[in-house]
């Protein structure tokens, strides 16, 4: 017992000389951590601090404000998917894309955003609508639209469906039952909602 009283606090000081980059690091990763564990309400400057073993001053130096910690904290850790899927068919695309964004949903960083989401009032959501916006609405639209253009080059897919309400299907229903229905979106689940909403609603007309 001694041994380990002994060994232990050499490693806690150590943490605690942390600088720069590494100890922001270590901040936004337990700002994440807060948004996933008691999400936005109840995440504090002094709980990120305790998780990322630092003082509270060390915190507010470098984000005076819990929104500005957490808009920095998505910008770091929001994963992203830049090659859209090429499967060789529109269904089975738009089914690989679709496993990439629960997995990004479920994330650590993704459950955050959810935290966001679904508990700032107006106000504060419109601090991070930017960052949500850009790292995960846009690049979604774009893999989206580049997955439909090329099965209406391939002649699977109507060719009026390259359009903003069909971009907004996949995102929405995920979304929706997400934050409705508590949904986890098994494999069953996507196949179901591409081969029963999606598939359909991109059929050529005269198919």
């Amino acid at each position: 017992m001694v041994t380990s009283r002994w060994t232990a606090a050499p490693a806690r000081a150590t943490s605690l000389r942390r600088r720069g980059a590494v100890l922001e690091r270590a901040i936004l990763d337990a700002a994440l951590e807060q948004l996933s564990t008691v999400g936005w309400k109840g995440l504090t400057m002094e709980g990120v601090a305790a998780g990322a073993q630092t003082g509270k001053a060390a915190v507010y130096r470098r984000w005076p404000s819990k929104e500005d910690l957490v808009a920095d904290a998505l910008k770091a850790g929001l994963p992203s998917v830049e090659t859209a899927p090429d499967l060789g068919s529109v269904r089975a695309d738009l089914l690989e894309l679709c496993r990439l964004a629960r997995e990004a949903m479920f994330s650590l960083p993704g459950s955050a955003v959810r935290a966001v989401i679904h508990e700032c009032d107006p106000v504060q959501a419109e601090r991070f609508h930017g960052v949500i916006y850009d790292q995960i609405v846009e690049p979604t639209l774009k893999l989206l639209r580049e997955v439909i253009t090329r099965g209406i080059e391939r002649g699977e897919v109507r060719s009026d469906a390259a359009n903003s309400y069909v971009f907004d299907a996949v995102p929405a229903m995920m979304m929706y039952r997400s934050k409705m229905c508590g949904s986890e979106w098994s494999d069953r689940d996507l196949e179901e909602m591409i081969d029963q909403l999606m598939v359909p609603l991109l059929r050529p007309h005269s198919a």
